[in-house]
């Protein structure tokens, strides 16, 4: 009925797919991983930057809600964040009147609500009357959609015919009111 050769063909061909099967059950990808050195995910890999960038942002009605350059901008591809080296802001809130934000390095959370100014930084304004006010400190966090900014920090807030500084602030840009946390101090001259 089969010749000799046939059945050993037959015989083979029935061991190799016992062995395949045997093999397929018992070995697992795991298996291959557990010897496989672990590769390290660098966290501040940077995936994207920019030189010399400057943008505008405006209101739904068109009106400019701000405008920033900055020397460089980096963005974090494990966290999310973007570092920004030298950071110049023009919040106008649809206004004539912005606030003009700097400081050395800014650091953006993965949204944009929270900007972390590092270093010098600078908050200055002129309003409609020509007054002039200028608040420095060595940190601050602004939330620009809520137009709001805070900090720990030692403040000087010069403006308003005097000078003020105190340690901690918060600010509430759009009305132009600051509140003072603590150690306020404050030097006017007399009119």
């Amino acid at each position: 009925m089969f010749s000799k050769k046939a059945k050993n063909i037959v015989l083979l061909s029935v061991i190799a797919a016992l062995l395949v099967a045997v093999g397929y059950w018992n070995v697992s990808p795991e298996r291959f991983l557990e010897g496989a050195p672990v590769t390290q995910v660098d966290e501040n890999a940077i995936d994207y930057y920019a030189i010399n960038a400057h943008s505008v942002q405006f209101l739904p009605d068109g009106q400019r809600q701000y405008e920033m350059t900055a020397d460089k901008i980096e963005h974090i591809k494990a966290s999310e964040m973007t570092l920004v080296t030298q950071p110049d802001l023009q919040m106008y809130r649809g206004t004539a009147f912005p606030w003009h934000v700097q400081s050395e390095r800014a650091e953006v959370n993965p949204d944009g609500t929270e900007v972390e100014l590092i270093d010098s930084v600078r908050i200055a304004r002129t309003d409609e009357k020509n007054r002039n006010t200028l608040i420095t400190s060595s940190r601050m966090t602004v939330f620009p959609q809520k137009q709001y900014a805070q900090t720990e920090q030692a403040v000087r807030i010069d403006g308003a015919g005097g000078t003020t500084t105190g340690k901690g602030m918060k600010a509430y840009l759009k009305d132009g009111r600051m509140d003072l946390l603590s150690n306020v101090r404050g030097q006017y001259e007399a009119r």
